[in-house]
């Protein structure tokens, strides 16, 4: 298989390299970004999520790849896709992810590359719909996921203590083919 990636405006979403690992935990292990996914990640912590990653791509040709800035290469975070693993959650369903660097935040960049995936959802990997999820209070995620053209899916939401002990439920939202489709046309 080809190396992946894929280009927009302002962004590059690339397979993982070795170098990238430093640069992205140093500038999204932070108390702001990991806020609502757990809280900041210790060395083990790190190279489990780095595994999992690496595996999601060789597993179904698809993960949370490496969100590059095209104008000076710096990393910016991950954004791509995944099948939906978490506990109690809607297992298997292709997932659209996004995490990127607090100065990163306000720009538009989380909404280019969250575009950008589910475009290749449909597009290359032949989803018919795709879900994404966040903890009740990250109004922000949630907030993109609206933006995005993504509906509430209720009857999909399920706990999970893992990234919010005060509030553990973890909402889900969706788009089909059809709709996204219709409004990216």
């Amino acid at each position: 298989m080809a190396d992946f990636r894929y280009e927009t405006d302002r962004l590059i979403l690339r397979d993982w390299r070795e170098e990238d690992w430093p640069l992205f935990w140093e500038a999204t292990n932070t108390p702001s970004v990991m806020r609502w996914l757990g809280g900041i990640c210790d060395g083990a912590k790190r190279d489990a999520a780095q595994q999992r990653l690496l595996s999601y791509e060789r597993e179904h040709g698809h993960t949370f790849w490496c969100a590059e800035r095209r104008g000076d290469g710096a990393i910016l975070g991950f954004c791509g896709l995944k099948r939906s693993n978490q506990t109690g959650g809607p297992l298997g369903m292709m997932e659209a992810g996004w995490r990127l660097r607090e100065d990163a935040w306000g720009k538009g960049y989380a909404r280019e590359a969250a575009t950008a995936s589910l475009d290749l959802a449909f597009d290359r990997f032949g989803a018919d719909e795709v879900i994404a999820m966040t903890v009740q209070r990250n109004t922000a995620s949630w907030g993109l996921m609206q933006r995005l053209g993504m509906r509430r899916r209720e009857e999909l939401d399920f706990d999970n203590v893992e990234f919010d002990e005060e509030d553990p439920v973890i909402i889900v939202y969706s788009v089909d083919r059809e709709s996204w489709m219709d409004q990216n046309g």
